[in-house]
């Protein structure tokens, strides 16, 4: 009997790490969907429990507070839902295509994380949303510059990839390619026309 419960226990433990694993990672992801459709202020701890089918109390075991549920978001959405990188104009051969790869990076992610428009609105929250918040224009204002090249008006760049110019074509009935299409060709027109500009 004794060599029997020997053997089964660490079967046992395994997979309750795996369900304690499950369980968290569907909390997690119900954050991330009740942000994504009401916002980061509005969400609240029962609204996940709810979403999560779990207990408020198991979402408290696995998040002692709110803040702590906001962080475990940002982390699967920089793991899901990454920010753009330079990376992404490797092999690009001009300030055009640049500027085409930035919007549609911009773009495509602000439609995969609605809850980033939220989290400008939020910011307060918690210091680690605003940090989140400040670290996301930093990202994009160094992107614009480096998409715009040596004398682009990086700042306009910057500007007309905000979320904030997204949300208002999405309104407006553009797609999600067809936004990133017009403001990249609106910016390339406006650089194209600037004193002293090229393509490179």
């Amino acid at each position: 009997m004794r060599r029997s419960t020997k053997t089964r226990r660490p079967y046992n433990l395994g997979r309750r790490a795996e369900s304690t694993g499950e369980t968290r990672q569907r909390i997690v992801e119900a954050t991330f969907e009740l942000h994504s459709e009401r916002g980061i202020a509005d969400t609240s701890m029962k609204d996940i429990a709810e979403r999560a089918g779990v207990s408020v109390g198991t979402v408290y075991h696995h998040f002692p507070s709110y803040a702590d549920a906001i962080v475990a978001c940002g982390a699967y959405t920089a793991e899901h839902a990454p920010a753009p990188t330079r990376a992404l104009f490797d092999g690009a051969a001009s300030r055009h295509e640049r500027i085409e790869r930035l919007a549609r990076s911009f773009f495509d992610r602000y439609e995969r994380v609605p809850a980033l428009e939220s989290v400008r609105r939020d910011r307060q929250l918690t210091p680690e949303l605003d940090a989140f918040a400040r670290d996301e224009v930093r990202g994009r204002r160094k992107l614009a510059a480096e998409a715009a090249g040596t004398g682009g008006d990086a700042a306009l760049v910057a500007a007309l990839l905000d979320i904030d110019v997204y949300r208002s074509l999405r309104r407006e009935g553009f797609s999600t390619a067809d936004a990133s299409t017009r403001v990249a060709g609106l910016l390339n027109h406006a650089l194209d026309a600037a004193p002293g500009a090229g393509r490179r």
